[in-house]
């Protein structure tokens, strides 16, 4: 528990990195005097493009150097960013800064979730990978009440707002120092006194032997070549891209960047738009909690159900608010019912579900694959946000998110396979067969 909880601190710089930037939105807008376009693309959408860069070669560290040398670089990443952010006096050293950042939040998603998987009890695991989930959405609300309370304190409060990260990014790399490395990891290295060692303090009572005796059969039937693209690997890379790309069909990412700015376009001011934005970052938590505690029991699947069609009511009735154009905290209120229905779902399931379906041997490329997937998306989709809010208004935009999700619910319906309670070698065998 310690050890999964210390890694998945990696999703709460995750949280932090990806919201903060809410706060300073408008006003870094308004200092360089950007155009919609450039704002999007460039200032509030580099970070997102590093992000892309980090989840497609973050799987070569994780596999090369192992997931704790991975998780500590980015805790310098993370530390890194935050501070270059913090001095920028252009957009172009800003975007730069931001875009560091971005490498560390790609590769976390990673790293963390493979790290975790590889060390948890099957029994377990579902839960222990979800506390990264969890620290993403308490990282998001950290976020949220920290540029709340930092937005008086003058002309630069944007400064502090992405600057303060640095404090908890540095204690987070001194905690992943004190990790142990993946038992997994150790054994494909065939480092195999280290993994006992290790897989001792996880479980003193476990047959250690069987589990390294289960690991190496199914290492001996791999071929070390392979990559996920290969005709084998093709239902569980499938499940990687659609799990991915519906997340971010739901507009998770453009509800989460631009809060304060969609509170503002159904009418609230600006004041009262951020202390909204504190709203979803509590109900993205407490829900995320009921998630985290759910999956194991009812499994990654029934969540699935709940959260699909929590995010079609949820999204339509958001659509209708803009259309029809009704007034007061209907807005306010559809939209802490989107988060809700996200934070039980596709929130706690993402990223246990993709490192669950890969075998050991491509573990870290199947989770680069998955990642790569949700954050192109998760680049484009926010990147246009602004544009497209402008353009056609709120009501477009949330209707169309509201149609992706009942294609979700289908997947999830007919494509989407139960993985709880199961061994990663029980998966690896389950989704061969597929």
């Amino acid at each position: 528990m310690l050890w999964s909880i210390t890694a998945a601190l990696a999703g709460f710089l995750f949280g932090f990195d990806v919201v903060v930037i809410s706060g300073a939105d408008k006003k870094l807008q308004a200092l360089w005097g950007s155009s919609e376009a450039f704002h999007g693309a460039v200032v509030m959408g580099m970070a997102l493009w590093g992000t892309v860069v980090g989840a497609i070669f973050g799987g070569l560290p994780t596999n090369k150097y192992g997931r704790k040398n991975t998780l500590i670089v980015i805790g310098i990443l993370f530390a890194v960013s935050a501070i270059g952010s913090a001095l920028s006096n252009d957009p172009y050293v800003f975007a730069f800064a931001r875009f560091i950042g971005g490498l560390g939040v790609g590769a976390s998603t990673i790293a963390a979730p493979a790290y975790i998987s590889e060390i948890a009890p099957a029994k377990d695991r579902g839960r222990l990978v979800a506390m990264y989930q969890f620290n993403i959405v308490f990282g998001i609300m950290i976020a949220y009440l920290s540029n709340y309370l930092l937005s008086d304190i003058g002309e630069n409060a944007w400064r502090w707002m992405l600057g303060v990260e640095a404090i908890p990014a540095v204690l987070y790399i001194l905690f992943a120092l004190k990790l142990p490395k993946s038992p997994r990891w150790l054994l494909s290295q065939s480092r195999e006194a280290e993994a006992r060692d290790v897989l001792k303090t996880i479980d003193p009572d476990s047959d250690i032997d069987a589990q390294v005796r289960e690991f190496n059969s199914h290492s001996e039937n791999s071929d070390k070549s392979e990559t996920i693209f290969i005709k084998k690997y093709r239902f569980p890379l499938m499940l990687a891209f659609f799990i991915a790309f519906f997340n971010q069909f739901s507009g998770i990412n453009a509800v989460l960047y631009y809060a304060p700015r969609i509170f503002e376009a159904a009418g609230l001011g600006e004041s009262s738009a951020l202390l909204n934005s504190i709203g979803l970052g509590v109900t993205n938590l407490v829900f995320t909690l009921l998630g985290v505690f759910l999956i194991d029991k009812l499994g990654r699947k029934t969540l699935m159900y709940i959260g699909s069609l929590g995010y079609i009511v949820s999204l339509g009735l958001l659509a209708a608010a803009f259309l029809l154009e009704w007034s007061g905290m209907a807005v306010p209120f559809f939209l802490f019912l989107f988060i809700a229905a996200h934070a039980v779902g596709q929130g706690a399931v993402i990223w246990v579900f993709i490192s669950e379906i890969f075998p050991n041997h491509l573990r870290a490329s199947g989770q680069a694959f998955g990642s790569s997937v949700h954050w192109i998306l998760a680049a484009l989709i926010p990147s246009l946000f602004p544009f497209l809010l402008k353009l056609v208004g709120g009501g477009a935009v949330f209707l169309v998110f509201a149609v992706m999700m009942i294609f979700q619910l289908l997947f999830v319906a007919f494509m989407m396979p139960e993985t709880k309670g199961k061994t990663l070698e029980e998966l690896e065998d389950i989704m061969l067969k597929k």
